[in-house]
């Protein structure tokens, strides 16, 4: 059995940490509301967005943007992946990259090349250390991300795709759904996957001004911006709420952790109490 300064050394330190996992557990958790609200904020642009792609896919123009043409020959696709800067968030990170490993091993079964860009440290170190291709990357967004500091990674995706260097893009993040629930989320943004064509195509079309492609043009590109912003926007807010309930289960260990650990402290000293009496009895009847 270890002695009592020892554990009361293992007492000390575990109350530090849990100290440091309290602390968090709070940032985290005043942050979180505004974290929230930015996100809710900036869902209805990109559900208008959204709304708005659906609707000109259905329509018969005579300028058929390549965003919405299906690309039969796949031989290399690109990820967006977004991550957070920050550790400390329990799983949040590591489930995402594992799920998506998965995804990457069957396209290259397929025979099919893979290229990454990433959004956030954590996704950036991680793809550093396996064989995949990155080929832009950001980091260090902080809590109020901006359109500004993603458009250099989306434009070296999008000017791929263009170039047909890449064929399918998808985009890879985490969904809050609530506090308690972050969902690993994977969605196709390149070419507009069918379930927003919908399939169905309609005689009439819209009247453009200047032309047809410079209108449709424009509006893919800020149709990509505004899905990569949202999804950013979701992954703040589920680093918060993952590293407050992790931070919170943290010290909850610490606390059940220091009261073992004051039992075994007592144990330890009440049998040192009872050596010494046993001795000093022991000597008074030698003598």
């Amino acid at each position: 059995m270890a002695s009592g300064r020892e554990i009361k050394t293992k007492i000390k330190s575990v109350q530090n940490t849990r100290k440091v996992t309290r602390a968090l557990e709070m940032v985290s958790a005043s942050k979180i509301r505004k974290a929230q609200d930015r996100m809710k904020a900036s869902r209805p642009y990109a559900r208008a967005m959204k709304q708005l792609i659906s609707h000109l896919a259905q329509a018969n123009p005579e300028f058929q943007h390549p965003y919405l043409l299906e690309r039969k020959d796949v031989k290399r696709v690109g990820y967006i992946v977004v991550s957070s800067d920050r550790g400390l968030a329990g799983g949040l990170n590591n489930n995402m990259f594992r799920k998506l490993l998965v995804d990457i091993r069957k396209w290259h079964e397929q025979g099919v090349e893979v290229d990454i860009v990433t959004i956030g440290q954590k996704a950036t170190v991680f793809f550093r250390r396996i064989k995949v291709n990155m080929v832009a990357s950001v980091t260090h967004l902080g809590d109020t991300p901006h359109v500004e500091q993603l458009i250099g990674v989306i434009k070296t995706m999008l000017d791929s795709y263009d170039a047909n260097n890449v064929q399918r893009v998808f985009l890879c993040y985490n969904d809050f759904v609530n506090t308690m629930l972050q969902r690993a989320t994977f969605d196709q943004l390149l070419p507009l996957p069918p379930a927003e064509q919908q399939l169905a195509k309609h005689a009439w079309d819209y009247i453009y001004e200047p032309d047809a492609q410079t209108v449709l043009e424009h509006v893919m590109t800020r149709y990509i911006e505004s899905l990569v912003y949202q999804a950013v926007m979701e992954n703040v807010a589920s680093e918060h709420a993952a590293r407050m309930v992790a931070m919170k289960s943290a010290s909850d260990n610490a606390n059940k952790l220091i009261g073992t650990l004051n039992l075994v402290y007592n144990k330890a000293r009440q049998a040192a109490i009872t050596q010494e009496i046993s001795e000093i009895v022991g000597g008074a009847a030698a003598v």
